[in-house]
């Protein structure tokens, strides 16, 4: 069922794989390492307002199907703003230094810089191949991509201004979700159809280990001491936990969630992890200490990415099949509200939120 789902989103592309990085169209040579160099000055960063009358940050949904972003105001809960974006874009990404939100355009092969407080589009960047999912590295030296439809991880060095590509590495069928070690050295990715974990280190850009995983592999979180990996089966019903300290990792524990088991969401506290179920249309919330659902959600319309408030007292939840995001109050466990936004939307994120572990 949902390697359909993932279909869906894939367009074959076999033309697009000599394309080299740039944000323009500049001809580099095929021998030499691709880069990327900004054309659009980004404006000033914007600083958090404090004191009486402060504004919050906007929040912002990713419509896949729509190529756009909703900006949401938080002192009406209403849409005000759709920024358009590249085409099919998959998922949003807040750079460690909060001072840009980063939007995957897999089809289109770029990534649109938005400002996550004044909803302004900073600068777009082309020529990036099938970016499906994105993070870069705690320290912002290394950029990874997936190429979900491609079947690569594309591992650049960042400078804090441009970007260009250290190794593209092959790995298996369809990359999905990536996490980086603390420590900045291993980007661990998930291959959906072949149901892989793998392990690459970002100095030599090679493959350390992959071991095999449970049905659908898809978002995969680490834990703050970087000792364990937990992966949402999306083709199951709950979520694997591997040790990492062993190579290659070792599956050491699963934790029933609910069917469809998809994206995380950390819970501030370095405890507690939440995870979606998108045909369950629910959240679970797992105790990291004792690998176990301490309690659950109602999370209605297929459940996706999600993000936390900064207080800690409310989930925003992207609804993918309902093209709405959902908001949850955490203590009474109830929907309190649905905003309606664009087609598949497919991430959410605010500047004011929880910590991210």
């Amino acid at each position: 069922m949902f390697a359909g789902l993932v279909v869906n989103f894939r367009i074959s592309v076999a033309a697009l794989c000599l394309l080299v990085v740039s944000v323009v169209t500049l001809p580099i040579a095929q021998a030499q390492p691709l880069t990327l160099t900004a054309q659009l000055a980004s404006p000033p960063t914007a600083q958090p307002s404090t004191g009486a009358g402060a504004k919050s940050a906007p929040l912002f949904v990713l419509n896949s199907l729509d190529a756009s972003i909703s900006v949401i105001d938080p002192a009406t809960w209403t849409e005000t703003q759709r920024i358009p974006t590249g085409k099919e874009p998959h998922h949003l990404y807040l750079t460690p230094d909060e001072k840009s939100l980063i939007v995957a355009n897999a089809l289109g092969d770029s990534l649109t810089f938005v400002d996550p407080r004044t909803a302004q589009v900073q600068r777009v960047v082309h020529k990036i191949l099938d970016p499906y999912q994105l993070r870069f590295s705690p320290d912002m030296k290394w950029f990874i991509t997936v190429a979900n439809r491609l079947n690569h991880v594309d591992i650049y060095r960042w400078d804090g201004t441009d970007l260009s590509l250290a190794k593209r590495i092959s790995t298996g069928k369809t990359p999905s979700h990536l996490w980086v070690d603390s420590k900045s050295t291993v980007v661990y990715a998930t291959m959906q159809d072949s149901n892989e974990l793998v392990a690459i280190d970002l100095a030599t850009q090679t493959i350390r280990w992959r071991t095999t995983t449970g049905e659908l592999p898809a978002d995969v979180y680490g834990t703050a001491d970087d000792r364990y990996a937990l992966i949402g089966l999306t083709g199951g019903e709950g979520v694997e936990v591997y040790d990492l300290t062993q190579s290659p990792a070792k599956r050491v524990n699963y934790i029933p969630t609910g069917k469809g088991a998809h994206a995380f969401r950390a819970f501030g506290d370095k405890k507690h992890l939440l995870v979606s179920n998108r045909v369950q249309n629910t959240i679970s919330k797992i105790d990291l200490q004792a690998m176990k659902v301490v309690a659950e959600y109602p999370a209605p319309g297929g459940p996706d990415c999600m993000d936390l408030s900064a207080d800690g007292k409310t989930i925003f939840v992207a609804s993918r099949w309902a093209r709405k995001v959902t908001m949850i109050d955490v203590a009474t466990r109830k929907v309190i509200r649905q905003i309606p936004v664009g087609k598949s939307p497919h991430g959410v994120w605010t500047l004011d939120h929880a910590a991210r572990y």
